[in-house]
């Protein structure tokens, strides 16, 4: 029998891929044996048990950057969490160790090298992160969302563009706008409250929002609402601000919540967060979004065209995560200074105006976003066990 052991977490990024792969390996293979190594603090703790996956946990050892007291003490906690993850390894009788990148990652992978077992990693980033990097050099295939990562794998390896395993409500929404566009499109705005018939502009900066955004899209409401209806997630938190920028800007008469009971109450529909994100995507003609990778390659995969607005930290990585997408026409990139107010209320509602420029973005899109990398993932997995 063969089995499979899954490394990753911490975040949503890291977790999501990580199930729908663990999905598509029980589909192809009904009797392969998988389990997952994380860690006890991240979102894997309670994801991976709920779908159904046994989960061995280890403590984070995330390499120093800095000189510093940790640095000191690197050493050490490394060698006990290889020490752990090669008890694991052993008990569970892995045949092939498949990494996504996060804390949990980096020890499995020099621990399956030394093993000489084989080695799997999806990379979901433009820019791959250090687990990933450490990984890469005794990777047999490496499946990305992006092209130019800087991975390579080791000598014989394979790296190739396989998309990001999509999560269970966006690969079902794929399959309903694929058949019934205009069904899937009525259905959400039912339970959504939108009018499935008038244009709408979806506004999200993720869980924890997005200040530029949500201050640029309100303050602009009066005019953006002249051209469509818009449903704005604000992220934790952050609603009063928001809802006070729409009362001043458009009137207090256009705000309303989300849900069946909202319907004709207003048409600037504000919400904190909303765990069906997928009913929104289902209705949207436009997003106006940050550009991490999930959000790309969701909305890639959907064929939806979006205004990406990239966090302006770091090193630029979702500037990179948007920038192929921008380039074959299938969304524009602002830069977060730039998408002030004034920016919103003029070119927003010019691209509403323009239908015929945004299904061309959304086909643009849906040519470059890929759908079965969960399938392509799994497939190379089973092969290698």
């Amino acid at each position: 029998m063969k089995h499979i052991v899954l490394a990753g977490g911490g975040t949503a990024g890291h977790v999501n891929p990580l199930l729908s792969v663990a999905a598509a390996i029980g589909r192809m293979d009904p009797d392969a044996k998988v389990s997952v190594i994380g860690t006890a603090v991240g979102l894997e703790k309670d994801l991976v048990p709920a779908a159904g996956l046994e989960l061995d946990t280890i403590e984070k050892v995330p390499f120093p950057r800095r000189p510093n007291l940790y640095a000191l003490k690197f050493p050490g906690k490394w060698a006990a969490e290889t020490r752990k993850v090669r008890s694991i390894l052993e008990a569970r009788e892995a045949d092939v160790v498949v990494g996504f990148g996060g804390y949990a990652s980096a020890p499995v992978y020099s621990t399956a090298h030394r093993m000489g077992i084989p080695i799997v990693i999806h990379e979901q980033n433009a820019r791959a992160g250090m687990a990933n990097k450490l990984g890469s050099r005794w990777a047999e295939f490496i499946g990305t969302v992006y092209d130019g990562t800087g991975l390579r794998p080791a000598k014989g390896g394979e790296i190739a563009r396989v998309g990001l395993p999509l999560r269970p409500a966006i690969a079902s929404l794929v399959t309903r706008l694929e058949t019934d566009r205009a069904g899937a499109r009525a259905a959400a705005a039912a339970e959504l409250g939108v009018d499935p018939d008038r244009p709408l502009v979806l506004v999200t900066g993720g869980s924890l929002g997005a200040a530029s955004l949500n201050r640029a899209m309100a303050a602009a409401s009066g005019d953006v609402l002249k051209a469509a209806q818009v449903v704005h997630l604000t992220g934790r938190g952050k609603s009063d601000e928001v809802r006070k920028l729409v009362d001043v800007n458009a009137g207090a008469e256009h705000l309303t919540g989300i849900g069946p009971d909202s319907a004709g109450r207003g048409d600037y529909h504000v919400a904190e967060y909303l765990e069906r994100i997928d009913l929104a995507f289902a209705c949207a003609d436009l997003i106006v979004c940050r550009s991490g990778a999930g959000t790309v390659a969701e909305l890639t995969a959907l064929g939806l065209p979006a205004v990406y607005v990239p966090l302006p930290i770091g090193n630029g990585e979702q500037r990179f995560n948007a920038q192929p997408v921008v380039e074959a026409d299938g969304g524009l990139m602002v830069a977060d200074a730039d998408l002030t107010p004034a920016w919103a209320r003029e070119e927003v509602p010019a691209l509403l105006a323009d239908p015929e420029r945004l299904r061309s973005m959304g086909a643009n899109a849906w040519k470059y976003g890929i759908r079965d990398a969960a399938d392509t993932m799994a497939g190379r997995i089973l092969d290698l066990a």
